[in-house]
């Protein structure tokens, strides 16, 4: 990869982080952390629905010829996810009273390639 489509990759990801952010918000979800990193890896973006903390991470597909981005997320980063989770709410104490859940924003382009089409998972997988 040239260092120019390792920018437009890291750009494109970015702007899809936004979207789903911006997308979320619309559906009253309240913004408490974006790429929250740690030794077990990052989270894209921590959110807060009603008494519910919840965890997710943004996949973007400019095509499908690898499947979706929901389908890219393998066992291992469900991990790396879960364990970086924990991490997160040993560190927050004022966490302690939400319930928890991992969704999935898979996004990809529209048909006019300015719009993103977003698939929201919810409770995309279990810890």
């Amino acid at each position: 990869m040239t260092l120019f489509e390792k920018a437009k990759h890291l750009l494109t990801g970015e702007t899809a982080e936004q979207d789903a952010c911006q997308f979320l918000l619309k559906q009253k979800l309240k913004l408490v952390c974006k790429n929250f990193r740690c030794r077990y890896g990052e989270i894209d973006l921590i959110m807060q629905d009603k008494q519910s903390l919840i965890f997710i991470e943004v996949r973007y597909r400019h095509n499908h010829r690898f499947g979706s981005g929901a389908e890219s997320i393998t066992p291992t980063k469900q991990q790396k996810l879960i364990k970086a989770a924990q991490y997160y709410l040993q560190q927050t104490a004022t966490t302690a009273q939400f319930a928890t859940r991992f969704d999935v924003i898979s996004m990809s382009s529209g048909n006019n390639n300015n719009e993103s089409k977003i698939d929201w998972i919810k409770d995309a997988f279990q810890a």
